[in-house]
């Protein structure tokens, strides 16, 4: 039946292009796939705290950034600023005037956040630290143009511009908008470690388990100095009995002690050549080291 091959040739043809199609032109990412790539963003604040955002509007300037404030009988006044989400941090100081100490975290897909009004920063001005999800980056306070402790808020693009519907622990506060959000941001584990507590070039050496945490001893041969730290694993965020020390052989013992959220120490002393007794405490339980680590 010759009249049925063209008609047969043709449908061949048409469904060979659309194959064709399919492999050669890419298709556009999905809104599923895409939402994967981005980074997702915590509260700025301890496991469990829970404060207001408020996006003021209008007047707050820049539009669209957050002033994190008290939330019913809790003060925000000093509490502890935390990377929303992973990335490097690079420290500022403002003075007295604009966002006085402030912080900017860059992420890794190039958007940015930044923290200001701070009373205290983890390292000085000019310093930059590749900080977690959750670590400490500061303390809340009035530094620079504010007139009452708050915490003043941006997650910006990777070109710099404002988002003014940011999202933090899945709330989005939209232009004209305040809403409590808890956060659960450092809810699983200690968000700190020995290297970051005793700062560059130290490593860990030794360390010795407690009911509770780990004591760490650390070195940096670049120095010649020891560091002594301890880790608390449980009652993070509250301020519970916990103490580091160090005593280099021959010379007095050095002990930072007190009820603290987190850690104790650091405890760094130059101990080059000389023979070390290390240790430290979380609540009942303490370890307390031979002299060792002689070289």
């Amino acid at each position: 039946m010759p009249t049925t091959r063209p008609t047969t040739l043709k449908s061949a043809i048409t469904v060979l292009l659309l194959v064709l199609t399919a492999v050669l032109i890419p298709r556009a990412a999905s809104a599923q796939n895409t939402s994967l790539l981005a980074v997702s963003h915590k509260s700025p604040f301890n496991c469990g705290k829970t404060f207001y955002a408020n996006n003021w509007y209008p007047g707050h300037n820049p539009s669209g950034s957050i002033d994190w404030q008290d939330y019913g009988g809790d003060d925000i006044d000093g509490e502890t600023v935390r990377a929303t989400a992973a990335g490097t941090a690079y420290f500022y100081d403002a003075g007295s005037t604009s966002y006085g100490q402030w912080i900017e975290v860059r992420h890794s897909d190039g958007t940015r956040t930044r923290y200001a009004h701070l009373a205290t920063m983890v390292r000085s001005a000019g310093s930059s630290l590749s900080v977690g999800q959750g670590t400490a980056i500061g303390t809340v306070g009035a530094t620079g143009g504010a007139t009452a402790p708050h915490l003043h808020y941006e997650q910006r693009t990777s070109t710099g511009a404002m988002d003014t519907s940011p999202t933090v622990d899945g709330v989005t506060v939209s232009l004209g908008e305040k809403k409590a959000v808890t956060s659960t941001n450092a809810c699983s584990g200690n968000p700190y470690t020995p290297e970051g507590v005793c700062g560059s070039g130290y490593s860990v050496i030794d360390s010795a388990a407690l009911s509770g945490g780990t004591t760490y001893l650390l070195y940096n041969s670049g120095n010649g100095y020891n560091c002594v730290v301890t880790m608390k694993s449980t009652n993070l965020g509250t301020a519970t009995a916990v103490s580091a020390f160090l005593e280099p052989q021959g010379e007095s013992r050095t002990t930072d002690s007190g009820n603290y959220g987190y850690y104790a120490g650091p405890v760094p002393l130059n101990a080059a050549n000389q023979c070390v007794r290390w240790g430290g405490s979380v609540g009942s339980s303490s370890y307390t080291s031979p002299f060792e680590h002689c070289g």
